[in-house]
């Protein structure tokens, strides 16, 4: 009768180690495409026969090396061929190149030589990108009372799960925050400019943006499209000046010369008749 009763009990405890439900799985995070380990700790005065590594269904199973020598890793699911092992002097499980599928519930199941005893450790993987510099987009116009109303929106390539955004400003020497990918402000000339950071986070990265002053966006709008347009005008107009005053002084030489041809014919003739009066009145009798 009472091994009867141990044999229902062991295999209670079995089902429920199979299940999960006998304590709180270990949260783990890691990183896509990283390595994470799955740590397991086994009391020094116990003998083991073998791990099962479970995964929705059979991971992997460990076995004892022979004395001096490394542990057996057996029975590897296909998905994992070739990216589990097992570190050295240790029996906890390492996965490397992590991919999206790799995330989700874990369990250990540890048999025992020296008891009876089933000994499980339950986990749950979550798997997160690193997080890429984000960039702030910037809206703003200018109301009819004069107050320029901004809003500023900041994202990040390929954010995934479980981003949080938080604005950072600082004002009056105190740093103020918000939080969320949206922020809406406003400014007036003759306020302070101020300058907003926004900074991603994950449970694996955190990366800030490049600090943006709003007071840029509101002083003079289109300032540097306006200075440029008005440069480019003013260099036109010059050029033209020039063109027309060298186009004016090309008449006036032209016609200058014009005037003074008649003139010089004139004195020619002149001159002729001039000389033909002296050579008859020198002419003797």
């Amino acid at each position: 009768m009472g091994a009867l009763l141990w044999s229902l009990l062991l295999l209670l405890h079995e089902a429920k180690g199979f299940s999960g439900d006998d304590e709180d799985p270990e949260e783990v995070v890691a990183v896509l495409q990283e390595s994470v380990n799955l740590s397991l700790e086994i009391p020094s005065n116990e003998e083991i026969d073998n791990i099962i590594w479970f995964s929705q269904k059979n991971l992997a199973t460990v076995m004892p090396g022979k004395e001096g020598q490394r542990v057996v890793l057996m029975s590897v699911d296909p998905r994992y061929q070739g990216r589990v092992s097992i570190p050295e002097s240790s029996y906890s499980l390492c996965i490397s190149n992590l991919t999206w599928e790799d995330s989700g519930p874990y369990q250990a199941k540890v048999n025992l030589k020296t008891s009876q005893l089933l000994i499980t450790k339950s986990y749950y993987l979550h798997v997160y990108r690193r997080l890429s510099k984000p960039h702030i987009t910037v809206n703003s116009n200018i109301s009819e009372e004069g107050t320029c109303n901004i809003s500023l929106t900041c994202s990040t390539e390929r954010a995934g799960r479980d981003v949080t955004y938080i604005w950072l400003s600082s004002q009056d020497n105190a740093n103020t925050s918000h939080e969320g990918s949206l922020l809406s402000t406003s400014w007036r000339p003759g306020d302070k400019a101020l300058s907003y950071t926004c900074r991603v986070s994950n449970p694996v990265s955190n990366i800030s943006s490049r600090p943006i002053s709003v007071g840029s966006f509101c002083a003079d709008p289109g300032y540097p499209e306006k200075s440029s347009m008005f440069c480019f005008l003013v260099k036109s107009l010059f050029l033209l000046l020039l063109l027309i005053i060298l186009v004016v002084g090309v008449c006036i030489s032209q016609a200058w010369k014009e005037s003074e041809m008649p003139r010089e014919r004139k004195l020619e003739r002149n001159r002729m008749k001039l000389r033909k009066k002296g050579k008859s009145s020198s002419t003797p009798v």
